[in-house]
């Protein structure tokens, strides 16, 4: 099993990365209920990342997008919709808010959504873009928008 602890370094080094694609598969963005998890590589294609997009089934504003690396470590989550976060301390999160890898934590301590990066949550497409900027993702997977993205 992949190890789930890394320090801060190792984590940081990881979503600075540059992640392409792994190949050249063309995905639909999740509509309702639907989920979709597409492989990443760094450029070398010595370090293997996931990128999960899921869209909640009533509430299509209610978008997960997630970057993990070693299968199992997620690295960064943008939360859209849904209800907001309570981080460990007990302070309570709004949504949008982002969960970036924290050393001890994981993904358990979130932030609002930083307007620099995130220029545009309602717009689900350009929202996608912008994360997988932040993530440096540099050759994104081929997803094809949808309707309701």
């Amino acid at each position: 099993m992949a190890d789930m602890n890394l320090t801060q370094a190792e984590a940081d080094a990881l979503i600075a990365m540059e992640k392409h694609r792994a190949n050249e598969e063309r995905s639909d963005f999740p509509t309702g209920g639907q989920f979709l998890v597409l492989p990443l590589q760094s450029v070398d294609r010595r370090e293997q990342f996931l990128l999960d997009l899921s869209r909640a089934r009533i509430d299509l504003l209610k978008v997960k997008m997630q970057n993990r690396a070693r299968q199992v470590v997620v690295l960064v989550r943008l939360d859209l919709g849904g209800a907001p976060h309570r981080n460990p301390d007990g302070e309570e999160v709004p949504v949008p808010h982002l969960h970036v890898y924290r050393e001890g934590f994981g993904d358990k301590w979130a932030v609002p959504v930083p307007a620099d990066r995130f220029t545009a949550t309602r717009d689900v497409w350009r929202t996608l873009e912008e994360f997988l900027r932040f993530c440096n993702v540099t050759k994104p997977p081929l997803i094809e928008k949808g309707l309701f993205t």
